[in-house]
């Protein structure tokens, strides 16, 4: 018998995983293509809101675990996946100065803001009012995160490529079996899939489609990530992440022509240099209403968890939010209620 099943592999299915390794338990990690948000989306960790000048709830602890648990999977996976950037808040105008004066008095905002305005200048983007620097910010490359964990746990055989079938799995008072498979434990880490789950599809997941472009801008020569309307992320090669819209109707994971068209004009409005669009991404990111992971165990069966809700900031999240469940977990006593998914009535 294994200690746990892990049903989904990207961000969250990952963190969890590699929270099992370090506490020396066994999993089957079992994974399909079917959720790609993980896989398109940017990667930007960053403890502040910056439309809001608000901080996210405890970033700085969050920050501080997820730097060696990135480096730690560097290691085992002997990649490079976590890039620290620079992020360059782009003022507007005076006003937009003076309210990033007024946040750095704020303590909890101190650690993230740097004090001073900056007034770097870059080929191709326009900034007579300066930028405001975020410390602390950078991306995680998931789309060389993901098949190299998958590759490594397959060679470990902890990993099966397939659709999780629901009625195919067995829930007993004290385990749990798929397919043969026993184990002590299942945690569903399944992202928007979860709206087919029918342990946890009630809860609130409604998910919030977005799209970003990757373009190529051999003008632009950017070593900092552009924060306006949009972002324009250096990935390398002269090319950059641009993006990201957010679209609340549509669940579909297919490009629209109506996101690019936003974001070219969003785009025209930060870089004044030439670019050539190479890819157009879309995915579901798996959001809740109030912001909050949805993170626990089932009411009626106590071997069946969720880990799921890190919504746009999943790299931030996961690593903490995998140990708050894995804790609970062995512990018996429930991850705090603003994060538990029983802080969500039942219908």
């Amino acid at each position: 018998m294994i200690d746990y099943i892990i049903v989904g592999g990207h961000l969250a299915g990952i963190a969890f995983a590699e929270t099992l390794s370090k506490q020396v338990k066994s999993f089957l990690m079992i994974s399909d293509k079917s959720q790609n948000s993980s896989l398109v989306a940017a990667g930007m960790y960053n403890g502040i809101v910056l439309k809001r000048m608000t901080p996210t709830q405890d970033a700085y602890e969050h920050l501080m675990y997820m730097k060696p648990f990135y480096k730690s999977l560097e290691n085992k996976l002997d990649i490079k996946i976590d890039y620290p950037l620079p992020v360059y808040r782009k003022f507007a105008s005076v006003e937009e100065q003076n309210m990033w004066f007024e946040a750095l008095d704020k303590p909890r905002l101190q650690p993230f803001l740097h004090p001073e305005i900056i007034h770097d200048t870059f080929d191709g983007i326009p900034s007579p009012f300066g930028f405001g620097k975020v410390l602390h910010t950078g991306y995680i490359d998931t789309l060389a995160l993901i098949p190299a964990y998958w590759d490594y746990a397959l060679k470990q055989d902890n990993f099966l490529n397939e659709t999780f079938e629901y009625n195919a799995l067995d829930i007993y008072p004290d385990y749990i079996e798929y397919k043969g498979y026993k184990a002590k434990h299942i945690v569903f880490a399944e992202g928007f899939g979860l709206s087919k789950n029918p342990y946890f599809g009630y809860l609130p997941l409604n998910g919030t489609k977005g799209e970003l472009l990757l373009i190529k801008a051999p003008q632009l020569k950017l070593n900092v990530c552009i924060k306006s309307a949009l972002f324009v992320l250096p990935v390398g090669g002269d090319l950059y992440k641009v993006g990201a819209t957010y679209e609340w109707d549509d669940k579909t994971a297919t490009p629209t022509t109506s996101a690019r068209n936003e974001l070219i004009d969003e785009l025209a409005n930060i870089i004044t240099c030439p670019y050539e669009i190479v890819e157009q991404y879309a995915g579901i990111r798996p959001t809740v209403k109030d912001r909050k992971p949805l993170i626990g165990t089932h009411h009626e069966f106590k071997n069946v968890h969720l880990l799921n809700g890190l919504g746009t900031r999943g790299v931030m999240l996961a690593p903490f939010m995998a140990k708050e469940l894995y804790e609970s977990i062995e512990t018996g006593v429930p991850v705090k209620r603003e994060i538990n998914l029983n802080r969500v009535a039942r219908t």
